[in-house]
């Protein structure tokens, strides 16, 4: 075994190494990784988190008081009460929801399981950078992402898919088949229509979930594949889109565009929700999706322009299995590329963060604090800005601002909790083999316990994994 295996398990599969981990896994660090991959699910169940039918039905309850208030003056207190109470709804449960997932990753002793969930939501990204999202991109992971991370590919797509926050996020809640029921209604009574087909869950569906660009589909395809569909929505509180559980999926045929419908060369009959299943079913066990996501594992996993044949098989595992998921994961983990070049992939702000906060043994902030490590350095949690997710090459994060960031951040870290740490005694216990004896000279010359933190920090080993 190469000695750079357990430092590479535990900092590029994993999520950075504790002390005293890579000497427990150095005996077996592949057999570590495929540990951490049968059963239970990796779910995230702290007190205090709310179910996205929770928070829906909160919501909706506020637009009702908005509409209410939107018949008060302007400079009514009723209001501008109303008003804000939006906000006061969201940033509880955001806050919420990232400190809980920050003190995951900092606690997990299946840290490889959890860097794949990430991955997973970065896949299937939503933002909240679209206010209904603050409240509901946390419950996405949780209630469509983690149970269904150790299950096939076709599972985690439906859920996802499935989930408000989803549905929410991609506007398919109000997307009307142009010759549905409602549109026909509409028709009929002269008036204009409120809500015409969407495309923008189809689009994304086929380009960034399944066959990636360049997968084969025509712009017919995302059309056909819109009108399939439409009716999926959310179940609301009355009006045009009364019925179903609030907060929760539902079917809605008076929206859905009626008949037989041809999608990538194959007939679908005319059907209800099962029509747009029977599509999703068939998107995810193309060879394009196969190799699109075998492409990103291999990017997030080995680096930036990974090798055509690690690709090849890891898409394979993906065909051969049916998707199933721990195949896949167990296909990358096997493949030696995997293991030939240490700190070949640059941390991305956010797992430079929990990486520091796990070789240091820190505890997650509360509150507030959760949060502005994440926003200081430039990758606030679940807000990648478009639905393309974060981007996962080195040239995205390694730039001189960024580091500078990251170095005030480091200084600041160590000025805290400097004097409790002995960086040269953690080195080697963080960074295994991939030290450099010129960090390691660094650091031991620094001239107080807090800068010899701050280099270590900021060293080119700790940077990369």
């Amino acid at each position: 075994m190469h000695p750079f295996t357990p430092a590479i398990a535990a900092n590029r599969f994993g999520l950075g190494a504790t002390p005293g981990e890579l000497a427990r896994i150095a005996g077996d660090p592949r057999g570590w990784l495929d540990a951490q991959l049968p059963q239970p699910s990796p779910v995230l169940a702290e007190a205090g988190l709310q179910r996205s039918d929770e928070i829906i039905s909160q919501l909706l309850s506020l637009r009702r008081e908005l509409r209410a208030a939107r018949m008060m003056p302007a400079d009514s207190p009723a209001a501008a009460a109303a008003v804000m109470k939006l906000p006061q709804l969201y940033r509880p449960i955001y806050a919420a929801e990232v400190g809980a997932r920050f003190r995951q990753a900092t606690t997990t002793e299946r840290p490889f399981l959890e860097r794949v969930t990430r991955f997973w939501t970065n896949h299937f990204a939503v933002s909240v950078d679209k206010a209904v999202v603050m409240g509901l991109a946390g419950a996405l992971e949780r209630e469509a992402i983690r149970p269904n991370v150790l299950g096939t590919f076709t599972d985690l797509l439906l859920a996802v898919e499935q989930h408000p926050a989803m549905l929410l996020y991609l506007d398919n809640y109000l997307s009307a088949g142009p010759n549905s029921t409602s549109a026909r209604r509409l028709e009929r009574r002269g008036a204009a229509r409120r809500a015409g087909i969407n495309e923008n869950l189809a689009r994304e569906a086929m380009e960034l979930h399944t066959l990636g660009v360049g997968g084969g589909y025509t712009q017919q395809d995302v059309t056909t594949f819109a009108q399939v569909i439409s009716g999926w929505s959310i179940g609301g509180e009355g009006g045009r889109f009364a019925g179903g559980a609030p907060g929760r999926f539902v079917f809605r045929p008076e929206l859905h565009e009626p008949g037989a419908q041809t999608v990538l060369g194959k007939r679908y009959p005319g059907g209800g929700v099962e029509q747009g299943e029977a599509v999703f079913r068939d998107l995810a066990t193309r060879p394009a999706t196969a190799r699109f996501v075998a492409t990103k594992l291999a990017r997030h996993f080995v680096a930036d322009d990974p090798p055509t044949g690690l690709i090849t098989r890891v898409a394979h595992a993906f065909s051969s299995s049916g998707g199933d998921l721990p195949t896949v994961y167990r296909a990358l983990t096997a493949s030696p590329e995997c293991w030939s070049e240490p700190l070949a992939k640059y941390k991305t702000p956010s797992d430079y963060i929990i990486s520091a906060f796990r070789g240091l043994g820190l505890a997650a902030p509360q509150g507030r604090g959760a949060i502005a490590s994440f926003d200081a350095l430039g990758q606030r949690t679940y807000s990648p800005g478009s639905p393309a997710g974060w981007p996962d090459r080195s040239d995205d994060w390694n730039g001189a601002s960024a580091l500078m960031k990251r170095i005030e951040w480091a200084d600041a870290l160590g000025q805290r909790v400097g004097a409790r740490r002995d960086a040269l005694a953690l080195a080697p216990e963080l960074l295994g083999a991939t030290l450099g004896t010129a960090t390691r000279a660094t650091v031991a010359h620094a001239s107080s316990a807090a800068q010899a933190l701050t280099l270590l920090l900021v060293s080119p080993e700790f940077l990369r994994r």
